[in-house]
């Protein structure tokens, strides 16, 4: 499944060594690999992405509060869904390499799972579930610390764009009562290299829209614009 060299590979990476080697493995694979070889036994890394996803959302919060003594706390949520948001771990896991390592089915093989930022930001959510398992929280803060460093020194430097649909929504509630909405409305290019287009409206009026490689990214984009020409006016 895994060769040796390549977890040593990837624990180099992570600056973390595993003393239950399954649990990376777990965490590496996904749910389309167990179904098809379940001859195998593996578990799939589901449970343990729902971990990591708690775990980083409480380092996380940790160290904004170390760092941003005199925010308050709409401040804090909000810089926190920024440095946590599927772009951030799929930043994370293309500094990893981390698409390699992957444990997949046959048919996301061929559709491209390797390069989805869905599935690479899933992954990384595993793997930091399995380090808190394998090596307790402090751990696990060590390895995220060293992860996010680069996006929270960014937010430091006030470099790092902000979670706009969240921005977004605060802001359609506080004058419209009401929150905004999304919608595909296309999609277009082969499986590995998908672009979504994702049309926004507020009360029934479409304000814009937004393009990306998923649909996260495109509700992203056309929340930003949403989110300019309204508090423009």
């Amino acid at each position: 499944m895994i060769s040796n060299a390549k977890i040593t590979e990837l624990c180099k990476k992570l600056g973390y060594r595993f003393k239950d080697e399954s649990l990376l493995i777990t965490a590496l694979c996904h749910a389309s690999f167990s179904n098809e070889q379940s001859h195998l036994q593996l578990k799939n890394n589901e449970k343990l992405e729902f971990l990591g996803d708690a775990v980083l959302d409480l380092v996380v919060s940790h160290l904004l509060m170390e760092r941003f003594e005199e925010a308050v706390e709409g401040e804090l949520s909000r810089f926190r869904a920024t440095l946590v948001d599927e772009t951030a771990l799929h930043e994370v896991a293309t500094t990893l390499g981390l698409g390699k390592y992957l444990l997949l089915g046959k048919g996301e093989e061929i559709s491209g799972g390797r390069d989805k930022p869905s599935i690479l930001a899933d992954a990384v959510e595993a793997i930091l579930g399995a380090i808190y398992l394998d090596g307790g929280f402090g751990e696990a803060r060590r390895v995220i610390e060293r992860l996010f460093l680069p996006r929270l020194e960014k937010l430091e430097k006030g470099k790092l764009v902000y979670d706009y649909k969240t921005l977004l929504q605060e802001l359609t509630q506080q004058r419209f009562k009401t929150v905004p909405s999304y919608r595909l409305v296309a999609e277009w290019g082969p499986p590995h290299d998908k672009t979504f287009r994702v049309s926004l409206s507020i009360r029934g009026e479409t304000v814009s829209e937004g393009e990306g490689k998923s649909k996260k990214e495109a509700e992203q984009q056309a929340a930003k614009k949403a989110y300019k020409v309204i508090k423009g006016r």
